[in-house]
This record gives structure tokens, C-alpha cells and sequence, in this order.
């Protein structure tokens, strides 16, 4: 071909010297341009056409095949707890540090206490007084209460002297005003008691409340958990609400994992998952659904999964991004293939199968989407072979001739 271009190069040179010869030979020369166009077409239309493509087989076979849908979310403890106090008070020591672990009941934090020692003490004393001022009261009701006996006495003695005529009227009243006197100093009495036990009652419950209030200075940690941040020293003066530790629950650790609307559907509580967190993408973390959200975001259209995580990494950190994988769907042995044997026409999804040397397009049904392998429900039975170009960014034609197909790396259908 390089000769000819030569030649045909030679011979417009001689034309533009010889006049005669350009009137004969020019339409020789137009035809053979022609006849060079159409042989280079045809090169092209062989090479690309008939030329054998390499491509990457896998024989249809039978794999596992596990459906996930996957969301984006944040480490979180189920249970979080600020630690502050229940009064305002200097705080005098803290006993724990940020990753710490801590035990139901533990001293956390300690408040001065100096003040509040002294008013349970002023209490103390005043529940002694109302408890001596209430014996003195029963003393008064005994005197009260014999002081009425001998005057009801009198007054009977009286009574009958007066039948008898031996007193006079005079001296029976005299004897009667005497007992109503008793029997009033005896209500008075009763009604003192009845008021001191009233102030001692009073009294007892102030030294309750102020005793209640003393156990305020001890900071004690509600549950077993794990003191994730320290906000205060000690030193200053805390108040009601101010923060002076985080505490959360290790028990329950669960990633808070935004999914699509589209997969509810298909979540339950209690299905396996698998969580991969950003600080270590090639682990996964066993893990289960513990709570599914009951509200969608009304931008996004996503709604909130609990996913509890069964297995932390080392370091780990309360607020770290993760992916979660929740498994909807499970298959242990069916017809399978590699995702990237698929090809998607018209939004039908088909394979290229090998027949007689070429590709040939076929359209098939998909169920179960994994993370290897797609479940291939209708189009292909056991021990066909699907091919996909070696290159990337090569596609493939229908009935385009193939060259024997190397074998892909995946795992369905039995591939090494």
C-alpha cells in the first residue's frame, strides 16, 4: 500500500509537466483514489467485523447468593448520660478520667459537703428539741390527767354531801368549777402533745431532706458504662445540668445508619448485617438490626436504622462514619454470575453467551442482587458460558467472532 501511494505521487508530479498526460490519465488516477478508499474501508470493516475479539469468559454454574442494602451512619451508644450535679456547689474532686470504665453505684465526683454537714446537724438539734419538748408535754398531761381524777372525786364526794344536806350549795359549786378546770387542763395538755408531735414529725422530715441533700455531694455513676469525655476539674462551682462527664452504656452500641426509603420493605429487626467502618475498610463487623426507624426525612427520603454492632475495632470512637450492609435476602446454592457479566439494553438486562465462536446477546431475568454474585432466575441454564470484552471500555456486538475466552476471577459458577 506505501508503493502505491508512492506511485500515485510520481504520477501527479509527471501530469502537472506533461498536458497531454493529464487530460488521458486523470480519470485513471481518480479511479484508483476510489479503489484505494474502498480497500482501506474493507481493511477496517474486517479488522472490526471478522477480526476475533479477546473477551473474559465464566461458565453459568451454581453460587451463594446474598442480597444486602446498604446505608451511611454514625457509631452511637444506645444509652448516654451527662453527668451533673443536682445542686449548685464547688466541685472538690473528680475520681475518673476520660476512658475510664465505671461501675453501677461508683463514685464518680465528689462536692464540698462542709455546709451541708452543718445544716444537717442544725437539724439534728432541732428534731432533739421537738422530741424533748414533746416528753415535757406528756409530763403535763400525767400532772393534768391526776389533777382531773381528784377533782372528779371531789366533786362526787361533794355531790353527796350536798343529798345529805351536810354542804351547802356554795361549796358543791366551788367543788364543780374545780373539776371543769381539770378537765380543761386535760384537753389543753392533749392538744400540746398532739402539736409538739406534730413539730417533731416536722422536725424529722428536715433532717431527712437536709441528710437527702448531703448525699447530693456524692456523684454516684447510674450503670455500668464508659466515661467518654471530662468537662470539668475540680476547683469550680457546678450547677444544676453543667456537664461534668459523659457517660455512655457499653453495652448496647449500635450505628444510626441512614437507608433509602425504596428498602423498607425488605428490613425487619433482627436481620444479620455487616458494618465497615471508614478507619478500617477491608474489616467487616458482624452486627444485627436493632430498631428501624418510623419517620422518613422529608428531603432526602431516607429514614434511620439501628444497627447494633456485635464486635468493635480497638480504637473506636463514638461519632465515626461506617457503612452498613444489612442482609435482606439469602440464597445458598442457585443460578448465578458476576455483576459485571450483566449488560443492561432498552432497561433489560441480558448476558453475551458463546455460540459457534460469536457473542450472542440474550436477555434474562434477575432475582437476588449480591455483593458477588446476581441470582439469574430465567435466560440461562448450567454449563453455558457468558463472555465480557478483556478491556474495560470495549463493547461487544451481536454475533461479533470472539477468540477463546480466558476464564474471569469471580466466584459464581464455579470459577478459579
Amino acid at each position: 500500500m506505501a508503493d502505491l501511494l508512492r506511485a500515485l505521487k510520481y504520477t501527479d508530479t509527471n501530469i502537472m509537466t506533461d498536458p497531454v498526460s493529464h487530460r488521458l490519465r486523470k480519470p485513471l488516477i481518480t479511479t484508483t483514489k476510489w479503489l484505494l478508499v474502498a480497500l482501506l474501508a474493507g481493511v477496517l470493516i474486517y479488522r472490526f467485523k471478522f477480526t476475533p475479539v479477546p473477551v473474559m469468559g465464566h461458565p453459568v454454574g451454581t453460587a451463594p447468593v446474598v442480597q444486602e442494602v446498604m446505608g451511611t451512619g454514625t457509631l452511637e451508644a444506645r444509652i448516654k448520660t451527662t453527668i451533673s450535679p443536682r445542686i449548685q456547689e464547688r466541685l472538690a474532686e473528680v475520681l475518673v478520667d476520660q476512658n475510664d470504665t465505671v461501675k453501677t453505684g461508683q463514685l464518680l465526683a465528689r462536692l464540698d459537703n462542709g455546709e451541708l454537714k452543718l445544716q444537717v446537724e442544725v437539724a439534728e438539734a432541732a428534731r432533739v428539741a421537738a422530741q424533748a419538748s414533746l416528753e415535757r408535754i406528756k409530763t403535763d398531761e400525767a400532772r393534768a390527767l391526776a389533777v382531773d381524777k381528784q377533782a372528779r372525786l371531789e366533786y362526787q364526794r361533794a355531790a353527796g354531801l350536798l343529798n345529805s344536806q351536810i354542804t351547802s350549795q356554795a361549796d358543791f359549786d366551788k367543788v364543780a368549777e374545780q373539776l371543769k378546770v381539770a378537765e380543761a387542763d386535760v384537753k389543753r395538755s392533749r392538744a400540746a402533745i398532739a402539736e409538739a408531735a406534730s413539730q417533731l414529725a416536722m422536725a424529722e422530715k428536715t433532717l431527712d431532706h437536709q441528710k437527702e441533700r448531703l448525699t447530693y455531694t456524692q456523684i454516684l455513676s447510674p450503670y455500668d458504662g464508659l466515661v467518654v469525655r471530662r468537662d470539668r476539674d475540680p476547683g469550680g462551682v457546678v450547677v444544676p445540668g453543667g456537664s461534668i462527664l459523659q457517660l455512655v452504656a457499653t453495652n448496647e452500641i449500635w450505628v444510626s445508619a441512614w437507608m433509602d426509603e425504596t428498602a423498607t420493605a425488605d428490613l425487619v429487626v433482627g436481620q444479620p448485617a455487616r458494618v465497615v467502618f471508614r478507619s478500617a475498610p477491608g474489616t467487616s463487623h458482624p452486627g444485627e438490626v436493632a430498631r428501624l426507624g418510623r419517620e422518613t426525612d422529608r428531603e432526602t427520603r431516607e429514614m434511620l436504622v439501628d444497627v447494633r454492632v456485635k464486635s468493635l475495632p480497638r480504637n473506636w470512637t463514638l461519632g465515626q462514619r461506617a457503612e452498613v450492609f444489612i442482609e435482606t435476602g439469602r440464597k445458598a446454592a442457585t443460578l448465578a454470575l458476576p455483576p459485571g457479566f450483566v449488560v443492561w439494553r432498552g432497561g433489560q438486562p441480558g448476558v453475551f453467551v458463546v455460540e459457534h465462536g460469536q457473542a450472542r446477546w440474550r436477555g434474562i431475568t434477575l432475582g437476588l442482587h449480591g455483593r458477588e454474585t446476581v441470582e439469574i432466575t430465567q435466560g440461562l441454564s448450567a454449563g453455558e458460558q457468558v463472555v465480557k470484552p478483556s478491556e474495560p471500555k470495549q463493547e461487544l456486538s451481536e454475533g461479533q467472532r470472539i477468540s477463546p475466552p480466558g476464564v474471569d476471577g469471580g466466584k459464581a459458577g464455579g470459577a478459579k
